[in-house]
Order: structure tokens, then sequence, then C-alpha cells
């Protein structure tokens, strides 16, 4: 049986057109970790984050060659990375100094991925690739009625793309409802760290309320 790929089962998900959408988004399990600091910084903290949710990622992906059997497991492909992202005012991060940016990085796992399975696969990954895995963290996201639209190319031209959005919503009837709990969300279709800038596809979420 071929491995259970998301982005193809849960398309409405992780494939929106180029033209903005609402969707209704069901609570999903995640790796997560949690941060602040310019993205882009070489070897910076959230380049270290990413390393530790691959990490523990294909823990879990791998456990049964590991001789690690876990109850209900099946073999999928491991999702593409995502974040969230704000400010310390509790806002959409803004561009311009990265620095200030406030993110959450994150990993979909599987529902298999009990509390006591990340538990071991965090162990395990600190151990066998010598990281400290202490930050990353087991959660449940609630997203909610959403809008989302894909972005293609530069992380930097992103505003254009949510301009598109924000009309879309005043035209529906709805506005972003952004606060602690739903931020800006963004889905990288391929890794960030190996595709070309112009290559780049990005999945753009923002949660959303009725006017």
């Amino acid at each position: 049986m071929a491995a259970l790929d998301y982005k193809k089962t849960e398309r409405s998900l992780y494939l929106p057109g180029e033209t903005p959408s609402l969707i209704e988004v069901p609570p999903l399990p995640f790796v997560a970790v949690e941060g602040r600091g310019d993205p882009n910084e070489a070897g910076g903290e959230f380049s270290r984050a990413v390393s530790v949710l691959y990490a523990i990622s294909y823990t879990i992906r791998m456990s049964g060659k590991g001789g690690h059997p876990i109850d209900g497991f099946f073999a999928y492909v491991v999702p593409p990375l995502e974040g969230w992202w704000w400010s310390e005012e509790g806002v959409e991060a803004a561009p311009g100094d990265k620095s200030a940016f406030c993110w959450r990085a994150a990993i979909r796992l599987p529902d298999f991925a009990t509390d006591q399975v990340f538990a071991w696969a965090r162990e395990e990954a600190a151990r066998k690739k010598k990281l400290d895995t202490s930050a990353a963290s087991r959660l449940v996201v609630d997203e909610g009625l959403c809008v989302q639209c894909l972005h293609r190319g530069s992380y930097d031209s992103e505003p254009q793309t949510l301009a598109g959005m924000q009309a879309y919503l005043a035209k529906e009837g709805y506005r972003p409802d952004l606060d602690e709990r739903r931020r800006h969300h963004e889905i990288y279709l391929g890794d960030p760290r190996k595709t070309p800038v112009e290559k780049r596809k990005t999945v753009l979420r923002l949660p959303v309320a009725s006017l």
C-alpha cells in the first residue's frame, strides 16, 4: 500500500487555488516549536527549530524500521513545514524588521502519534541526532473558519496576495480574526531550505469572522 500523503488526500488544506477561498479547518495535531527572531538567520533559532521538527517527524515515520512498533501505525509522507506568525504586541507580523517576528514552526503529526508516542520520539531524536529537542511540544491546533490562497515566489511579496485576500473578505462579508489563539498561518509546499525563491509555493491562511 502506498504511503498516505496528506497533500493528496486533503487537497483543500494543502493545495488551494491562487484565488482566495474560505475553508473550515478541523483540529489537527502538530509537533511544534515557538520562538522569536529572523527566520532567515543562518543557524538561528528558527533554523534550529526546523531541524528539531524534522528530526522528530522522521523518527516517528521510521519507527518501525528502528524496532519501535507503534499501535495504529501506517506509512505516510511527512507533511510540509508550517508556520504561524505574529508580533510581540499580539498582532500580525508586519513586513520589515524580521528580527521582531514571533513564530511557531510546526509539522503535522498523524493521529496515531499520541502524547506517549511523541514523548518517545522527542527523546529518541535527541539521542540519535544529538539535538536539544526540549522546546518541542505536541499540540492540537483548531483554526476554524479561515480564508486561504496559494502564493508563488518570494515571501517578501506576500503582501500583494494578502491584499487580494483582504479584498475578497470584504466582498464576502468577513474580516480577519487574529488573536492569541488564531494567527497568520503559512504552509510551505516544498522544503524552504532547498527550494529556489522563484519556485516557492506557500499557502497563506488567515482566520476570519463575520463582519
